[in-house]
């Protein structure tokens, strides 16, 4: 398995030439990406046989399937040592469209009782579409992020992080005083196998020096510290509305593709992903059911046509793997080897 830090700038991917930070967007992303895979694979020959299948989460939905497509293209004037054997890719809670993420993100804080009617109708007054948005909607998008101050809008059941507690909380104190004592010792009643300090912990953990040194990470000693998400990229200069016209273009050459939804993500939630594969309209080959892991639901699963696949993962959050990571391998070695997934409480 080979992890990719994209685009430069991200983690401890780097430029020699600190313009570079101000050309990126999903076009320069998809070029780089291949570049390296080629100089892998020329580095690496023994892995060139093998089949190849992308992954990724969150604004992957662009990074996979336009990696994918550039691959797919390339692939067609490729000589022995560029070729790369792709066989397809899964995204999960996956930005793909504009008008339907931004749909899916506000039906699903009113179905999920996180946000008013009111709140919610006004919203849906509004033109999201518009370069110049209304004081009144400016005014409502507010209400909305305000809906999610105080929840973790990647996970909207689990706790939120209190290790900055004081900070987070401070403004809140006045009119609630025991708020923070309520919070700090639901802290401690944390769900079996998630930690919602995971990303502070990681932070400190990968700007250790002897980590570093141990990964052969950061050799050219970068100026800024590792953080989860880059404050190296300052401009991000394209970014398509909609990638579905992509997907549907890889699923007619015949690659795999499946789609995973964490149903407890509120950013990029289930609802979003819906009615983005709904607007490819396709055909429903195997209609909505349960699968399951261990005799328990994981999820529940769609098949379409030309093979795409809906799974949901139940209780997980944006980063799938992080809050439900049995069910998570269970999905991905499915997905591996072409396999339904199980029907059945027996598995």
């Amino acid at each position: 398995m080979l992890f990719l830090e994209a685009p430069v700038g991200v983690g401890f991917s780097y430029t020699n030439n600190s313009q570079d930070l101000y050309k990126l967007g999903d076009k320069v992303t998809a070029d780089d990406s291949h570049a390296f895979l080629i100089n892998w694979f020329r580095r690496f020959p023994n892995f060139k046989s093998h089949n190849f299948y992308i992954a990724g989460e969150s604004y992957a939905g662009h990074y996979v399937p336009q990696l994918a497509e550039l691959i797919y293209e390339r692939n067609k004037g490729a000589t022995k040592s560029s070729y790369i054997n792709l066989k397809g890719f899964m995204i999960g809670n996956a930005v793909m469209n504009d008008e339907t993420d931004s749909a899916g993100i506000v039906d699903y804080a009113w179905s999920h009782a996180i946000i008013s009617d009111q709140l919610y109708h006004n919203i849906k007054e509004c033109d999201h579409h518009q370069e110049s948005v209304t004081n009144e909607c400016v005014v409502h998008y507010r209400g909305f992020a305000e809906a999610y101050s105080d929840i973790d809008i990647y996970s909207i059941y689990t706790p939120v992080c209190l290790s900055d507690y004081s900070t987070r909380f401070s403004s809140k104190l006045v009119v609630a005083p025991r708020l923070l004592s309520a919070l700090h010792e639901l802290g401690h009643k944390l769900p079996s196998g998630y930690d919602p300090c995971t990303e502070n912990y990681a932070e400190k953990f990968f700007n250790r020096e002897d980590v570093q040194r141990a990964l052969h990470a950061n050799v050219t000693k970068l100026s800024y510290p590792y953080t989860p998400c880059s404050n190296a990229i300052r401009k991000w200069n394209d970014a398509a509305d909609t990638i579905l016209p992509i997907i549907q273009k890889l699923l007619n050459s015949g690659l795999r593709i499946w789609i995973y939804s964490g149903d407890t993500d509120g950013r990029v939630p289930v609802t979003s992903t819906r009615y983005s594969i709904n607007k490819m309209g396709l055909k429903v080959n195997e209609e909505w059911r349960a699968w399951f892991h261990k005799s328990q639901v994981a999820g529940w699963v769609e098949t379409y046509e030309r093979g795409l696949v809906l799974a949901t993962v139940r209780g997980a959050g944006h980063q799938v793997p992080v809050f439900a990571p049995q069910q998570s391998l269970s999905l991905f070695s499915h997905f591996l080897s072409a396999k339904t997934l199980p029907a059945s409480s027996k598995f």
